[in-house]
């Protein structure tokens, strides 16, 4: 189990919550499937899947748990074909059009007829929580749902208070400079091809693949005022990732080197230490990229307020 996708979060005033704490915290948590009724839920999972009784994983400080969210899956185009219709049918009836009240009100009794019978979608969500770092990093595609996964761990523990990680450099100045000035890059610092360029002003957004990021046509770009929003780079032995301009790392590659160790070690065919082999390797690398990072971008800013 690799992330593809990183938000991370810096926890302040860290008190260490034993193991057997937390494993009681989550198993008053866990996961149930979403009733008839509901549009949603969420709750903890096992994160070695249906094969495994164990909700969290620890290694060497590194803690591993897995939200998993279930949905109803009820098009909203459905839903406003079948108001509109029983509307017309009732204005028809009764000689009169529907008041703004009444067809909210029709709108609420076809959702609760409908959504027992629509399809469910479920997603899992895994945390990294990095005991030694007091670091949490949430393998989510999108940064609301690394909050959505960060309110279930707050409200499990009665209290969380995490800031996203933050750099005394902003993230697009600290690309900028990088892309358009080698000797501000830091040596251990690889850049990629692929890059996203927005303009001072709303003048859209120019993204590329596959190019050379020390063309003259890239340089020319960056004098007209264009700055950084997301960058391909990369540490040697670590890993790849998008840089974004508010600090995610998306399409994670790891080292083929990690890659390699993970599928050599002889797990026995067992699901749970197959995915804590790859999580030892995964986190270690994770560590020392955002460690790296942080430096790259001349330190970690201060937080403002966290939230309790």
């Amino acid at each position: 189990m690799w992330f593809k996708h990183l938000h991370l979060f810096r926890q302040h005033n860290a008190e260490a919550i034993a193991l057997e704490d937390l494993e009681a915290a989550l198993a008053e948590f866990a996961f149930r499937p979403v009733s008839p009724r509901e549009a949603r839920r969420v709750g903890w999972t096992t994160p070695a899947g249906k094969r495994s009784e164990v909700r969290i994983h620890e290694i060497q400080g590194h803690r591993l748990i897995a939200m998993l969210r279930q949905e109803r899956l009820l098009p909203a185009a459905v839903v406003n074909e079948e108001v509109s219709e029983r509307a017309e049918a009732r204005e028809l009836a009764e000689g009169q059009p529907l008041s703004r009240r009444e067809r909210q009100l029709l709108k609420e009794q076809v959702l609760e007829e409908l959504l027992p019978q629509a399809f469910t979608r479920s997603q899992r969500v895994e945390l990294w929580w990095d005991t030694t770092r007091n670091l949490i990093g949430i393998n989510a595609s999108s940064r609301k749902r690394a909050e959505e996964v960060l309110d279930l761990l707050r409200q499990t523990l009665g209290s969380l208070k995490v800031t996203p990680l933050a750099t005394k450099t902003p993230l697009g100045r600290g690309m900028t400079a990088w892309l358009s000035d080698p000797g501000q890059r830091p040596a251990s610092l690889l850049l990629g091809d692929r890059v996203e360029l927005r303009a001072a002003e709303d003048e859209g957004v120019i993204g590329a693949r596959s190019v050379d990021l020390d063309s003259a046509e890239m340089q020319s770009l960056l004098e007209g005022g264009r700055q950084a929003s997301k960058l391909s780079i990369g540490s040697e032995g670590q890993l790849r990732a998008v840089l974004h301009d508010d600090l995610a790392l998306k399409s994670l590659q790891f080292d083929d080197a990690l890659l390699d160790e993970a599928s050599q070690t002889d797990d026995g065919d067992d699901p749970v230490a197959s995915l804590e082999t790859d999580f030892a390797l995964m986190t270690a690398a994770l560590g020392t990229f955002t460690d790296q990072l942080i430096e790259w971008l001349g330190g970690e800013a201060e937080p403002h307020a966290p939230t309790p």
